[in-house]
């Protein structure tokens, strides 16, 4: 692989996100009625909802702007974090598959705001009478690349430790 393009490569998981993240959305769309539990496990179901804001439904009640105010922002920000990714020097696969999950998230809930006008949400964690803001495999792959990332700041920037096989091949 070229030397600038070397982190591309992690397209594919961006790729990946995106295809299993809209399959399950269709998968919900087709099976599950609107906000009716279909109970899986205890403080687990899966119910269908419809999110025309940001997270945990910020802005949801806006007036309209905000599909194509944060359909912009979405875009944006994925490719800031794929100009990242390019310029991601090689061995960096911890940041590399993170900002993947993050990029794949954002389009897949792009998708649904231009396709939509809204985002399809269908997880639905809870407990007792309190629930979590539903959520989907996007919002999941966000969520994990962006603890990704905190973890490779806090902790992945350390030198290699004397001894370890890290140390020799020079990589984190």
């Amino acid at each position: 692989m070229g030397g600038e393009a070397r982190n591309l490569r992690w397209l594919w998981l961006t790729v990946a996100v995106i295809a299993l993240d809209q399959a399950t959305k269709q998968w919900a769309l087709a099976a599950l009625v609107p906000y009716q539990p279909l109970d899986l496990l205890p403080s687990f179901s899966l119910t269908l909802m419809f999110n025309t804001g940001a997270a945990f439904s910020f802005l949801s009640e806006a007036g309209g702007w905000q599909r194509w105010g944060l359909s912009g922002l979405a875009l944006l920000v994925s490719l800031v974090l794929v100009l990242w990714l390019w310029r991601l020097p090689r061995g960096q696969w911890r940041t590399g598959a993170a900002l993947a999950l993050v990029i794949g998230g954002a389009v897949g809930n792009l998708w649904d705001r231009v396709a939509y006008g809204h985002v399809v949400d269908f997880l639905d964690v809870y407990y007792q009478q309190w629930h979590w803001p539903a959520f989907n495999l996007a919002d999941s792959a966000i969520t994990l690349g962006a603890v990704l990332l905190v973890w490779e700041a806090l902790f992945g920037g350390r030198p290699p430790e004397p001894g370890s096989s890290n140390a020799a091949e020079g990589e984190q």
